[in-house]
């Protein structure tokens, strides 16, 4: 691979680690000796077939699915920013950090890049937003409130 292409390589994954992934998308504290169990296969071809998929960039990392509503973080937001040209990765990466932002991407069109973040009422939003527009490089923001959430499961195995 050249360098810079591991970003964009693709993991070669078979059924047993599609199932690997199913079982920790359903429960990421399963033990090895249970996913052994319930796929009939030994723990250490568990435990290689995980690693293979951490040095593949398959599972990224293991951490907890916090529902942040029981923080208190009630309102979500998709918010998007139109920023001045030649600076778009200075401000991503002062800004992706920011504790209220869950995501944020590059995107094409009338915006130059979209946030997805969460906040406890409007008062903490609105500060969110006038913060971002005293920013010399933000041009323009534009801000959604969403009423449902239909489906979030960024961490979902099911496309594989």
């Amino acid at each position: 691979m050249k360098n810079g292409d591991e970003k964009y390589s693709i993991a070669d994954i078979d059924e047993t680690d599609k199932k690997i992934l199913d079982l920790f998308n359903e429960d990421g504290r399963m033990s090895y000796r249970k996913i052994s169990r319930r796929l009939d296969i030994s723990i250490g071809t568990v435990h290689n077939r995980i690693e293979k998929l951490m040095n593949n960039g398959v599972i990224k990392k293991f951490a907890p699915v916090i529902d942040h509503s029981k923080l208190g973080y009630n309102l979500t937001t998709v918010i998007g920013v139109k920023v001045k040209g030649g600076v778009l990765k200075n401000w991503e990466d002062k800004t992706a950090y920011h504790k209220n932002v869950l995501c944020m991407y590059d995107v094409t069109g009338e915006f130059d890049a979209i946030l997805v973040a969460r906040f406890k009422d409007t008062k903490q939003l609105d500060q969110f937003v006038k913060t971002l527009l005293k920013e010399p490089d933000v041009q323009r923001t534009y801000t959604q409130t969403v009423l449902n959430i239909v489906k979030e499961d960024v961490g979902s195995s099911r496309m594989v």
